[in-house]
């Protein structure tokens, strides 16, 4: 089963990231790209039409995680495994201090 989150940059959906038995996939959304005022949502994932390849998470998404205490709040309260990094993704990252902000794709 593949999960996917929707990756937003201030407000906008940018694209989307899966979860696949291979690894881990994120393509920016068609119409992101076509807006004049896109923004990568990482240097080092550029705006591009083909999709992103990664076996680990890719870094940018992983230091959205919380770490430390918060971390801990997190696991126990969604009784999610600390190395379920995508999962973490998913249910932490709806609400981060930066630009951008991942929630669950609910048409799974």
């Amino acid at each position: 089963m593949t999960k996917k989150g929707k990756v937003f940059y201030r407000d906008k959906l940018a694209g989307i990231i899966s979860e696949t038995n291979d690894g881990y996939i994120f393509r920016y959304d068609e119409a992101y790209l076509g807006d004049n005022n896109a923004r990568p949502v990482s240097l080092t994932l550029p705006l591009n039409k083909g999709a992103y390849f990664s076996r680990v998470l890719f870094p940018f998404f992983d230091g959205l995680i919380p770490e430390g205490w918060l971390l801990d709040i997190a696991t126990a309260h969604w009784k999610i495994k600390s190395y379920d990094r995508f999962e973490l993704l998913l249910r932490t990252c709806g609400d981060t201090i930066g630009a951008v902000y991942i929630v669950p794709d609910d048409n799974n």
